[in-house]
């Protein structure tokens, strides 16, 4: 009966600790000891060829690179197309600034006021014209004639000087090629310039153009006519058709007065018109009026004889700012 509380206290005893493991068994004397195991390092990731490599962790830090560094050198701009600016501004080349809303009715009503009149005569146009004036400066009265001329013609081109009663209203500077006594004559008829080779060097070499009108004598034109490159596109060269060659017989100082008062060349252009100053905005109404008549009569005066039908088709006259007034004469 002692034996089995022995067995059962035994039992309880494994049930409350865990038997010892057992030692492991030595190892012999004459073995090597067994090589620790490796620790694996764990590998780098593999590097892709589309993306950069990162820099070394352990690699210095670089300094930041500065703002105008960073920004790559842009090339230097080239200039916009003309018509791609226009068009981007709004602008077209040729058309002027759009017109403020007054300016816009004022005109239309001016428009208006002239569409109603039709031709008027002379002296109703001119005071219509003045009523109608607008601009704050002297303005130039004009007169435009439609002539019924073939310009494929060469005897029915027109040309001529016409001298104004009243002048054209603005100082007119005049230069005459001459020599020996005819230079004191033009410095006493008004001229501004007088001379001949001296002046025509000037021109050749100094492209000098300060003036309006250019006279000539009848024995300089061989060498007045080297200047034809020059003078001929502005209208300037010296012509007999223009009046502006002195014959050797002609009165040189009155020539010259008759250019200084206010002498008015014209010439038809291609499509057969006529164009002249005649005055000034400034002028009565009598002095625009004798000056228009006088213009009108010597146009009428060079008719070519080769015109068939109406030789005038219609006369405007007009100033600088304002519209243009049909005249019946």
């Amino acid at each position: 009966m002692a034996k089995k509380p022995a067995a059962d206290a035994a039992e309880a005893g494994t049930k409350e600790s865990p038997a010892p493991s057992p030692p492991a068994p030595a190892a012999s004397a004459g073995a090597e000891a067994a090589p620790a195991p490796k620790e694996k390092k764990p590998r780098p990731p593999k590097k892709d060829k589309a993306s950069p490599a990162a820099p070394p962790a352990e690699a210095p830090a670089l300094p930041a690179p500065s703002a105008e560094a960073a920004t790559p050198p842009q090339a230097p701009a080239t200039p916009a197309a003309p018509a791609e600016s226009a068009k981007r501004k709004g602008k077209r080349p040729g058309v002027g600034p759009r017109r403020g809303k007054k300016l816009r009715n004022l005109l239309k009503n001016q428009e208006q006021r002239i569409a109603k009149e039709a031709a008027a005569p002379l002296k109703k146009a001119i005071g219509l014209l003045k009523q109608i004036k607008r601009a704050k400066f002297d303005e130039t009265i004009e007169i435009h004639m439609a002539l019924g001329v073939d310009t494929t013609q060469s005897d029915q081109l027109i040309r001529g000087t016409v001298s104004l009663p009243h002048g054209v209203g603005k100082t007119v500077r005049v230069v005459v090629f001459c020599q020996g006594d005819n230079v004191a004559k033009a410095k006493e008829g008004g001229a501004d310039f007088a001379g001949s080779d001296d002046l025509i060097e000037k021109i050749q070499k100094q492209n000098w153009l300060d003036f309006d009108v250019a006279l000539a004598t009848q024995d300089l034109m061989g060498k007045v006519s080297r200047l034809g490159k020059i003078l001929g596109p502005r209208g300037l060269m010296p012509t007999p058709k223009a009046g502006t060659v002195i014959a050797p017989a002609a009165d040189m100082a009155a020539a010259v007065r008759e250019f200084k008062a206010g002498k008015v060349e014209f010439r038809t252009d291609k499509g057969g018109n006529v164009h002249a100053g005649v005055g000034k905005m400034s002028f009565d109404e009598a002095k625009l009026e004798a000056n228009i008549t006088a213009f009108v009569d010597q146009v009428k005066s060079v008719k070519p004889s080769g015109v068939k039908g109406n030789y005038i088709k219609s006369i405007t006259v007009s100033a600088t700012m304002s519209p243009g007034i049909a005249v019946s004469m």
